[in-house]
């Protein structure tokens, strides 16, 4: 055997007899972040407000503003309802006079039947009853009329952290 043939076999039984070099895992590239889908759009083609009560529709789409007891019960805020295709939006929006505590609602208004309407869409309040305080989610929303009152009241009372919140939506 030549000798460049017995050093190639003698580097390869030796690299063969060396333990195995641990190399550490390729590192999985991170997750793309959500694409967070606007509560307002369709969630599939042709999604529609399915209106049970024109009573009601006409309602809503004439209200006379939103209000969140925290921040005035006297001095409302906008609740704008649009028809856009056969789904249809509510936006509203309250601020307190010193510039310190917010309500907003941003989404699709589903269901409008007698007494009630059902709202897939964003809550959000902000620094009120107290600083720093904010309650903020996306989900579908109930709001009733009760007790003969002028105002569609969100159902859900104790949703973020135990205070009572009254949104209310005035006719």
């Amino acid at each position: 055997m030549s000798v460049f043939a017995t050093m190639a076999l003698a580097a390869c039984t030796a690299a063969s007899d060396a333990p195995p070099v641990s190399t550490p895992p390729p590192q999985a590239a991170p997750a793309p972040a959500p694409v967070m889908r606007d509560p307002a759009e369709p969630s599939w083609p042709g999604e529609r407000t399915n209106i049970l009560s024109q009573t009601d529709a006409d309602r809503l789409l004439h209200n006379k503003g939103a209000t969140l007891q925290w921040i005035d019960w006297d001095r409302r805020g906008t609740a704008v309802v649009t028809p856009e295709g056969q789904l249809w939006r509510l936006r509203a929006a309250q601020s307190a006079r010193d510039g310190k505590g917010r309500l907003i609602l941003d989404g699709a208004v589903l269901e409008v039947g007698e007494g009630y309407f059902t709202f897939r869409g964003r809550i959000r309040i902000a620094d009120t009853p107290d600083p720093g305080r904010v309650c903020d989610q996306t989900k579908t929303w109930h709001f009733a009329i009760t007790q003969n009152r002028r105002y569609y009241r969100l159902r859900e009372f104790e949703w973020c952290d135990g205070l009572t919140d009254y949104i209310d939506i005035y006719f």
